[in-house]
């Protein structure tokens, strides 16, 4: 009983904090029109629609997925596909909102739009039980595995403070376009795991960051890897058991998405969707400490939109 009741309290002051990240501030009415004079906006997050909604208010508070996406680019979808979990579980990315973000980006003129990660169970029991697999080769992708070590090539990371260097997916390394969605979740090493961890799907050794001190090493490699866009999955989120999770008890229905071209800021607003404090999460403080980013949202043009 004092178990589950702790987990009951932590959880309403998750949705809280979430909650209050968009309560009482100025806020962009839905549908207002993009306007090229206007400000430019830092982030954007949106609460209550369906994934698909969310995504297409928000990219359009930035001026379209065309601002991003040009013709003939090649384009890196990469969500979190780590477990063989199904999306009421919410361990990986919604497959609704990676089939519109893919279907937006061919719309646009990509050539081709890839979609991998390297997963943590089986990789074709999590492709194919996640949602994802169908989801994305549906909506035209060409879905591709990121199990072989053959795959993957040497960088140097020069800002690295533990990690100096990393195999990355060649598919990063040779696309035009590179567009990181996460979900939020809690995770049990890295208290979050946001657009930040989810890059730990993009190298090969996964192992070395668990072993070489993990928050700095998020933070080394999000020097080096910069995506184009972030955009955060917050439709069902994981508040205790994560990263794989144990049931849909572990999840909350938050209907909460974020963008931004800035990683440390998007992981900054979903901190607090999530209810918890951006300084307290190691490698968001470290990273802004590096200047990879901005943990301060304070200092940011935020529209926030309630639909």
């Amino acid at each position: 009983m004092e178990r589950r009741e702790f987990f009951r309290k932590s959880i309403g002051a998750g949705l809280a904090g979430g909650l209050a990240f968009f309560i009482g501030r100025p806020e962009k009415i839905i549908g207002t029109p993009y306007n090229p004079d206007g400000p430019l906006y830092d982030l954007v997050a949106v609460k209550g629609g369906e994934p698909e909604l969310m995504y297409e208010q928000a990219i359009k508070s930035l001026g379209g997925i065309g601002k991003f996406v040009k013709k003939n680019q090649t384009v890196v979808v990469k969500p979190n596909i780590g477990w063989d979990v199904t999306p009421e579980k919410a361990a990986n990315t919604n497959p609704k909102l990676v089939a519109h973000i893919i279907k937006s980006c061919l719309e646009a003129g990509a050539k081709k739009v890839y979609v991998f990660d390297n997963t943590c169970d089986q990789w074709k029991k999590c492709y194919q039980n996640s949602g994802i697999e169908k989801a994305a080769k549906n909506a035209g992708a060409e879905v591709v595995s990121g199990n072989a070590e053959g795959y993957y090539h040497e960088v140097k990371i020069p800002k690295g403070k533990k990690m100096k260097k990393a195999k990355v997916h060649e598919l990063v390394l040779n696309s035009d376009v590179f567009i990181n969605v996460p979900i939020i979740k809690h995770h049990s090493s890295s208290d979050l795991s946001l657009s930040m961890k989810n890059l730990m799907g993009i190298v090969w050794d996964r192992g070395f960051w668990h072993r070489n001190d993990l928050h700095q090493c998020i933070a080394d490699f999000s020097s080096y890897c910069k995506p184009t866009l972030n955009i955060i999955d917050g439709y069902r989120i994981m508040m205790k058991n994560g990263p794989r999770g144990v049931s849909v008890e572990d999840v909350n229905l938050v209907k909460s998405l974020i963008i931004s071209t800035d990683m440390v800021a998007a992981d900054a607003a979903a901190t607090k969707i999530f209810g918890s404090d951006p300084e307290k999460i190691d490698y968001l403080r470290i990273a802004n400490e590096m200047n990879i980013g901005e943990i301060n949202l304070g200092k940011l043009n935020i529209n926030r939109i309630k639909l």
